[in-house]
């Protein structure tokens, strides 16, 4: 997932899965929970990773 190492595309994306999400929990046909979640994991996967590096190179090697 080169294409979400950028911080800028990286926001859009997580912000756009959040607004879609808010719109889903008054849409029947798209899953507003389930969207806002993916929107929090895309947002926060850089800062977890850089969060706890050690721990990440240590799995990455494996």
């Amino acid at each position: 997932m080169k294409l979400l190492d950028n911080p800028i595309i990286r926001s859009i994306a997580g912000y756009s899965l959040i607004l879609l999400g808010i719109i889903g929990l008054f849409l029947p046909a798209l899953q507003g929970i389930l969207l806002i979640l993916a929107g929090i994991y895309v947002l926060q996967h850089h800062k977890i990773k850089h969060t706890f590096a050690k721990i990440y190179h240590v799995v990455r090697k494996k």
